[in-house]
């Protein structure tokens, strides 16, 4: 079993997936580290639509500019908040935060995953028959990686050393 550290060090993003169905218990798995996911006031604002339909992908995969991953993926997973203006950057935050537990649980299963911004929320609502009030503007893609698309994880990660980043006590 991989542990937590071992998943953040070596998570990458996956555009290019295996033509693998993923078994409905890892898919159970994924969606239910989402709902497990801390929120704001513990107010839980999302909904996941997940999305194994190869027609609905493909049209999701239009919605965004750099979301065409989707449409090779065995599971999209639609993230939808209502709509909430006052809220928008606590919610978009706990959305991040939902999508991260999903990542991670799916990476420690073997299955590779990538967040695609949402460009065109209008479509994605009347693909997804999301109703009036809620929002989908983000959405990850998840199946196991393609063939030869796996590289290693680079000595650092590919990351800022820590000391360059983290201020003590003050800046």
């Amino acid at each position: 079993m991989m542990t937590v550290d071992e998943a953040i060090r070596t998570k990458r993003a996956v555009r290019q997936f295996a033509p693998t169905p993923l078994p409905d218990d890892a898919v159970r798995a994924i969606l239910n580290a989402g709902r497990r996911a801390q929120s704001s006031k513990n107010t839980q604002p999302w909904q996941f639509v997940a999305v194994r339909d190869r027609m609905t992908l493909e049209r999701l995969s239009r919605t965004g500019d750099f979301a065409g991953h989707l449409a090779g993926a065995a599971l999209g997973v639609a993230f939808v908040a209502p709509v909430d203006a006052e809220r928008q950057d606590w919610i978009m935050f706990d959305l991040g935060q939902a999508a991260s537990y999903m990542q991670l649980e799916g990476w420690a299963l073997g299955v590779g995953s990538c967040i695609a911004t949402i460009y065109q929320p209008e479509q994605a609502q009347a693909i997804l028959r999301i109703p009036d009030g809620w929002r989908c503007e983000v959405a990850l893609s998840f199946g196991y990686p393609a063939e030869g698309t796996q590289s290693a994880a680079p000595r650092s990660g590919g990351r800022r050393p820590l000391d360059e980043l983290v201020h003590w006590d003050h800046w």
